[in-house]
C-alpha cells in the first residue's frame, strides 16, 4: 500500500478531564498515515481517483472542532473511525498531540493504528 499523508494539523477542541481544560479550547495536533492505493491516481492525474487530503482536512478540523471528549484515546479512536467510514483508506495511523499537557514534557499524546 501506498501512504498519503497529512502531518501537523492542528484544530482547537475542548479536550481534557479537569475543569479548567472543559471551559476553553486548546490546540491539538494531527499526524495521520493513511493505506490507500494511488496508482489509478498517478496514471490519470485527477484528483477523483485519489484521497483528496484538502477532504480530510476539512472533515476532521470540523469533527474535533465541534467535539467534547475527556481523553485523548477517545479521540485518536474517533478520529480513525471517521477516516475509515469516510474515505477510500484501508488503514490509518493517527498521531495525537497535545503539547503542553505535561509540565517539563514537549510533547504527550497517543499513536493508534487501525484497519488492515
Amino acid at each position: 500500500m501506498d501512504i498519503i499523508y497529512l502531518h501537523d494539523l492542528k484544530i482547537d477542541c475542548v479536550l481534557g478531564i479537569w475543569d479548567w481544560e472543559r471551559r476553553t479550547t486548546q490546540t491539538v495536533t494531527f499526524d495521520l498515515d493513511m493505506a490507500a492505493d494511488v496508482r489509478r491516481a498517478a496514471a490519470s492525474d485527477r484528483i477523483d481517483d485519489t484521497v483528496n487530503y484538502k477532504a480530510v482536512a476539512k472533515r476532521l478540523t470540523a469533527f474535533v472542532g465541534a467535539s467534547q471528549f475527556q481523553l485523548v484515546e477517545t479521540l485518536a479512536e474517533k478520529t480513525a473511525e471517521l477516516i475509515l467510514n469516510e474515505f477510500p483508506i484501508r488503514w490509518v495511523r493517527v498521531r495525537v498531540n497535545k503539547k503542553g499537557a505535561i509540565r517539563g514534557a514537549a510533547d504527550v499524546g497517543v499513536i493508534i493504528e487501525r484497519g488492515e
